[in-house]
């Protein structure tokens, strides 16, 4: 489970929660979850660090995922519930 602004969002895996998110974003279309995440990463700049904005393509989906979800919870933009 990930909590971010008063909501809860589920899934039994990290992609399943991006997507999860992802639906929640109806201004944008994304032909990826990994074009999701570069997106909202860039949204979050004030809250996570330059450095951390690169999403690689070499990782799988699941991957980069549950490494997006642990980073924002890490800089206090989201919280992941084990």
């Amino acid at each position: 489970m990930f909590r971010v602004a008063g909501k809860e969002y589920f899934g039994a895996s990290a992609l399943e929660i991006v997507h999860a998110l992802q639906e929640e974003t109806v201004e944008h279309t994304f032909k990826s979850s990994a074009q999701f995440i570069r997106w909202s990463l860039i949204q979050l700049i004030d809250r996570i660090p330059v450095r951390e904005l690169d999403v690689s393509d070499k990782l799988s989906d699941e991957v980069i995922a549950l490494n997006y979800l642990y980073l924002r919870d890490e800089c206090g933009a989201g919280e992941l519930v084990e």
